[in-house]
């Protein structure tokens, strides 16, 4: 039995019996490789397989999934089957809302530009629920990754923060570097934007610091907008 070249869809055999069989996984091979939203992207333990569901394979994949890291797997009949990706692939993952896309070496989350010699640019969006914790200052979950350019920091209140009059965003050594005298209220928000590009060779926390008072409750969500780039693959 033959098969289309890009996807893979089986190809009917002249006389062949039960035809509806071949056409059937065709059609559903072809659902999913056009799909445009995954259940998940970067997963390795698979989970039971329903038909219609489709999922982007980890790096180090278990069980009926071993030997397909990177593939894309849908449900089909009660098992699994499975597609290997061809550049320019995109995918949303349903999960979180992040776009990937497959640029022939991974999958690459808010790729910008890409290269066939592996080299690529991302734009990312990196965003946390932060439950302060008490005290004048809190470091918050939502870190700048190492080599990072920022463009910005932003947040949200999204329950009343109680203690201090206003409070600061930024990061240890210059805690007002993406906000000052922010309100308290639910809605209100910080929209730091980086005067000129700064780059960040270490991990680097987001810090809140309280002022005229200190924090004994709130929630922000903690938004950091950044740019990351990658040296050409080894060959």
């Amino acid at each position: 039995m033959g098969e289309t070249a890009m996807l893979g869809l089986p190809l009917l055999d002249a006389a062949q019996a039960q035809k509806h069989v071949t056409v059937n996984e065709a059609l559903s091979r072809l659902d999913a490789g056009v799909a445009v939203t995954a259940d998940g992207v970067g997963i390795d333990t698979p989970p039971s397989a329903v038909d219609g569901s489709v999922y982007v394979i980890g790096d180090t994949p278990t069980g009926e999934w071993s030997d397909h890291a990177g593939e894309i797997a849908f449900g089909i009949g009660g098992g699994w089957a499975f597609i290997t990706p061809t550049p320019g692939k995109r995918l949303t993952d349903g999960s979180d809302g992040r776009v990937y896309v497959y640029d022939g070496f991974a999958w690459r989350d808010g790729l910008v530009a890409g290269s066939t010699i592996g080299a690529f640019t991302a734009a990312r969006l990196l965003y946390v629920d932060e439950t302060l914790s008490s005290g004048i200052s809190h470091v918050s979950a939502a870190v700048i990754p190492q080599n990072a350019i920022v463009i910005g920091v932003t947040g949200r209140v999204i329950e009343e923060i109680v203690g201090p009059a206003t409070w600061t965003l930024g990061v240890a050594g210059a805690t007002d570097r993406y906000g000052s005298g922010l309100g308290t209220a639910v809605g209100s928000y910080a929209l730091g934007a980086t005067g000129s590009p700064l780059a960040y060779y270490t991990d680097t926390p987001i810090e809140l610091h309280a002022t005229g008072g200190s924090f004994s409750a709130g929630r922000v969500l903690i938004a950091i907008h950044v740019i990351e780039i990658s040296p050409p693959v080894a060959l």
